[in-house]
């Protein structure tokens, strides 16, 4: 765009970025600075970094913001960027001073972690008994839900609003699962944007920001959005964590989540965290993570030591199970889908090394996570990737390549993805060791079709022979919304699933004495 010598309309609010570039903080800003403002909103953005001038353009036409105009006057930048189109605005009022200096730099917002000198004992839990019920984590949200987590996370609805019209979801989700006959219940993950990234928004010196904000820092980002349009990722719609300084845990991830629930039903409460490696995976961006951490490792010890924190707290306050997601690991050992070092796998976006590095990586962060932890009180899920319903989108391969690992984990159950035909065979699976449980998928979340009961049956019959009724358990192969605005199936296509797995589960306890 040629520089104008001063822009055409006033800005409704601005701040200056300094040298800082977009890979240094600068995004990070923006949108601090935009997210309040509504559609047609004006926003100037002043800088002295030269890199801006193609950065910024490009990261307009990837988040669809309009570029109204630039002026410079020797090494001094401004742009007016309007919030969508300008075509949508309307005058708006300036932002207070006040409010506009609340709004500080990155590194003025780096705030002290705090380490608890002691971790609480588990408290007790319902027994989980064979053959039980449970969904992997998430439920839809109601779309009145769905518009205050945008307003929370855009900063606009206040945590104690929010909190509010999250009780509300979660007391629909719990009554949906009690009533189609569930045995273990989750709060439906109603308060989280995902299942993963919503951390992002509670740890200190982490915040979420949008996918496309960090697109422009990738080595070519029109390919990588170009990749991601052709794996169906909705990369408008997804947040990513961005760390900005040492991560610390000064308020719960979900054992806040855990409490709530436990108000609402006497059934065991499962709740589930995203794992120390996941979590590495879609921190660590040698484009963004460098300015916090020297390394991978060093920003894995940390993320251990906050899910440890976690886990212990979580049990404290009754959870039955904490799961931890391990999606990722899929994505590992099966051929990367892109064909490329990068892979949007389940919103990680981070490289990867070669498999025996990644497997060895994954195995030691979840050691020292769950060292000391109940293993009967500890789950972990894995699937090929849960954000599109098309089938040729997701990973495919079955266990093997995984069977060792899963040997060496201090977990009491693996609740497995087994109903797609990507999965592979169920036999693979009477490698595991004797006294591991093991939650079968024998619905898919993808499809609009409920299973019939009999499918259900001859599903768990099959596990059961492999495993024994005592080591199986029944859950959908993943989460119904897993992607807080790209859910797979409707509230009501979730409950007839869960209601149908429920049937079939009354029929296999009576058959098999439990």
């Amino acid at each position: 765009m040629t520089p104008m010598q001063q822009h055409s309309q006033p800005a409704d609010v601005g701040f200056d970025g300094g040298d800082l570039d977009c890979g240094n903080g600068l995004l990070l800003l923006i949108r601090r600075h935009i997210n309040p403002l509504p559609r047609g909103g004006l926003l100037e953005i002043r800088s002295t970094e030269i890199s801006v001038d193609e950065d910024l353009p490009a990261w307009c036409r990837l988040t669809g913001n309009e570029l109204v105009s630039v002026t410079k006057v020797g090494l001094q930048r401004s742009f007016l960027v309007c919030k969508g189109a300008l075509s949508e605005r309307v005058v708006l009022k300036p932002m207070s001073t006040e409010r506009a200096e609340r709004v500080l730099s990155l590194r003025e917002r780096v705030v002290p972690v705090t380490i608890p000198t002691s971790l609480p004992q588990p408290a007790a839990a319902p027994e989980i008994v064979p053959l039980s019920v449970m969904g992997i984590g998430s439920w839809p949200r109601p779309r009145w839900l769905m518009r205050a987590l945008h307003e929370h996370l855009e900063g606009r609805l206040g945590d104690d609003e929010f909190e509010a019209a999250a009780d509300d979801a979660v007391r629909l989700a719990v009554s949906a699962q009690i009533a189609a006959g569930v045995d273990v219940v989750s709060d439906g993950e109603q308060r989280r944007d995902s299942y993963a990234s919503f951390v992002g928004a509670r740890l200190d010196n982490c915040e979420l920001i949008p996918l496309t904000d960090i697109l422009p820092l990738v080595d070519d980002p029109e390919h990588f959005a170009e990749e991601l349009r052709a794996l169906d990722v909705p990369a408008a719609d997804v947040r990513h964590p961005f760390v900005f300084g040492p991560l610390g845990r000064s308020r719960p991830l979900v054992a806040h989540e855990v409490r709530y629930v436990r108000t609402l039903t006497d059934k065991p409460v499962k709740v589930a965290l995203p794992g120390p490696y996941l979590l590495t995976r879609t921190m660590w961006l040698e484009c963004l993570a460098d300015q916090a951490y020297a390394s991978r490792e060093a920003l894995a010890a940390d993320i251990v030591r906050i899910l440890r924190e976690e886990i212990f707290f979580a049990l404290a306050e009754g959870a039955a199970i904490v799961q931890l997601d391990e999606p990722v690991l899929s994505e590992v050992v099966f051929a990367a889908v892109t064909g490329s070092s990068r892979s949007f796998m389940c919103g990680a976006l981070s490289a990867r090394g070669n498999v025996e590095t990644e497997l060895s990586f994954a195995r030691e962060l979840l050691h020292a996570v769950l060292d000391g932890v109940p293993r009967e009180r500890v789950a972990m899920h894995m699937c090929r990737g849960n954000w599109t319903r098309d089938e040729s989108a997701a990973l495919s391969g079955d266990y093997a390549p995984l069977i060792d690992l899963f040997k060496q984990l201090p977990i009491g159950m693996l609740l497995l993805e087994t109903c797609t035909p990507r999965a592979g065979d169920l036999a693979i699976l009477k490698a595991l060791p004797d006294d591991m449980r093991v939650g079968i998928g024998v619905v898919n979340q993808k499809l609009d079709a409920v299973e019939s009961v009999a499918a259900i049956l001859a599903k768990a019959e099959d596990a059961i022979r492999l495993l024994g009724a005592e080591r199986v358990l029944l859950t959908p192969d993943c989460g119904f919304a897993t992607f807080a605005d790209n859910p797979l199936a409707s509230s009501e296509v979730a409950a007839a699933k869960m209601r149908a797995i429920a049937e079939a589960a009354v029929i296999l306890k009576a058959g098999y004495g439990v």
